[in-house]
């Protein structure tokens, strides 16, 4: 029994958490190591394990804003950190054939138009809808008029105005990246142990992880341990069996076929999201290459076909051979399960569908370190780490499966299927509520904020049948005035904006004069 462990019940017997185990690299790994480094580093030791003989999966080259926060919280040079890992920013996603063939929205971070107090901005535009007033939705966000032109600015405020200014994240090559943390981390004190784990060892009484044994017959042993082995997990999973929830039902699509590609034109500042005939494609430019993908249902598609759809809907020359990812859309029954946390694809798995891979990696680091135990774990806060893990992961998994449900595609069965399959009673209940009054709300901590919410479903053909009673506090002369002012004021801003690809060269040049 580990000396000082508690036992799997009402007694505790507190122990330091001193030594921290690692399993794993790539994104997941070294994202882990980072954090703990900058906030526990002396408090701490941190250990990583990897081998050079895995591969990492690799292909999340895209995020959301959160990760400004993330990258702030570490201290990173925002024109380092995009040269280092070939970046690009990020406005938002651009939905293509989503609703019907030919149809095409964007998800574009950040707010739209002007909110009033109680009322959102969305509830005038449909009030002006009803009325017969000609204009789109986009028409009234900055993100998405900046993206569209291919431009970007960093910009708190719109100047003049209480409106806010540009939001946005990355696109960077995810191999980078990963040398990229595992540079800051090593230097911050983590130590890299290169090798294959061949078993792990358990205390017989109470069930926790004691050490992991290398081919080699060296011995590694901690307090807790940190499982960032991918789809396998090799701790959470093959040593704890902890479980998986299947949410296959949902979200069947079950493998990726991912190539790179030169790039072609301009750097686009948006991922595009591209629906074919049983799944989607992903689009994603960085400066040195575009990261392409096919996310589909091998049920409706076969695996060659699926790889020629890919091919067919592809920019530039291909740049390796493309390659086969079998998933499946889940997560861990428990994130953290005795003196084990998973994270990354370990923890379980949503398709890159909004881009929120690393979203919840980072999310749930941050989790971690508000929850980590100081002398000796207590179930308690496991019970609170899992609740708010798994809040978080049937947020975002809602979202997700509103885009499919969503659809009004006759072409193929795949997209037929989407719309009569059955969803979760919490999706149901947002779609009702904003069909019958437009109104959407967040609940506290969770990540898409209700103007996400409003895009996507305005975006794939749902209008409100009725809007909130503030839209009626002014005529509708101030109305149409209200948002002929406000599009001319964004228009004018994006105007001012340098190129996307300007502001990527001056990044370039400041990040070469340090």
């Amino acid at each position: 029994m580990i000396a000082g462990a508690f036992f799997w019940g009402d007694e505790v017997k507190t122990k330091k958490i001193q030594n921290v185990i690692i399993v794993g690299g790539g994104t997941a790994g070294w994202n882990a190591a980072s954090l703990l480094a900058k906030t526990l580093g002396k408090t701490i030791n941190i250990k990583l394990i990897e081998s050079d003989v895995i591969g990492i999966v690799g292909v999340g080259e895209a995020t959301i804003p959160p990760i400004i926060n993330f990258n702030n919280a570490l201290g990173f040079d925002e024109a380092d950190f995009i040269r280092e890992t070939n970046g690009s920013i990020k406005l938002g996603i651009q939905f293509e054939n989503w609703n019907r063939i030919g149809d095409s929205y964007m998800h574009a971070f950040g707010n739209i138009g002007k909110d009033f107090p109680f009322c959102s901005f969305h509830h005038f535009w449909v009030k002006s809808q009803q009325l017969g007033i000609n204009s789109n939705f986009w028409d009234f966000c900055l993100n998405y008029q900046t993206a569209i032109k291919n431009k970007f600015a960093k910009l708190d405020m719109i100047p003049g105005t209480s409106l806010a200014g540009t939001s946005y994240a990355y696109h960077f090559d995810a191999s980078l990246y990963a040398a990229y943390l595992r540079k800051y981390s090593e230097k911050n004190g983590v130590q890299r142990l290169e090798g294959i784990i061949s078993h792990t060892n358990l205390d017989s009484e109470t069930g926790f992880i004691q050490s992991v044994v290398m081919e080699n017959g060296e011995i590694v042993s901690g307090d807790l341990f940190i499982d960032c082995s991918g789809f396998r997990g090799l701790l959470i999973e093959q040593a704890l069996h902890t479980g998986y929830e299947d949410w296959t039902h949902w979200l069947p699509c079950d493998r990726a076929i991912a190539v790179p590609t030169t790039s072609t034109g301009e750097i686009t500042p948006y991922t595009r999201s591209i629906a074919h005939k049983a799944g989607w494609q992903w689009r994603i430019p960085l400066q040195h290459r575009t990261g392409n993908g096919h996310v589909y249902c091998s049920s409706y598609i076969a695996d060659d076909e699926a790889e020629q759809t890919l091919l067919d809907h592809l920019d530039g020359e291909i740049l390796a051979q493309p390659r086969v990812i079998p998933f499946q859309t889940g997560r861990r029954k428990l994130q953290w399960n005795r003196n084990c946390i998973a994270f990354g694809l370990a923890s379980g798995f949503l398709e890159p569908l909004e881009s929120t891979s690393i979203h919840l990696l980072q999310s749930g680091l941050l989790r971690l370190i508000k929850h980590f135990p100081h002398n000796g774990i207590a179930q308690s806060e496991i019970d609170e780490y899992n609740r708010q893990s798994k809040n978080e992961f049937e947020h975002i998994r809602d979202f997700i499966i509103l885009h499919y449900r969503l659809n009004s595609r006759t072409d193929s069965q795949f997209w037929i299927d989407r719309q009569t399959m059955s969803i979760p009673d919490s999706l149901r209940h947002r779609i009702d509520l904003f069909q019958s009054a437009g109104k959407v709300f967040k609940e506290h901590e969770q990540l898409f904020a209700e103007v996400a919410w409003q895009q996507v479903m305005m975006g794939q053909g749902v209008m409100p049948r009725d809007y909130h009673p503030t839209a009626d506090s002014i005529s509708d002369d101030q109305l149409e005035g209200m948002l002929m002012d406000l599009k001319t004021l964004i228009g004018s801003t994006v105007d001012g904006f340098p190129s996307h690809s300007e502001f990527l060269a001056s990044s370039s040049r400041a990040s070469f004069r340090r």
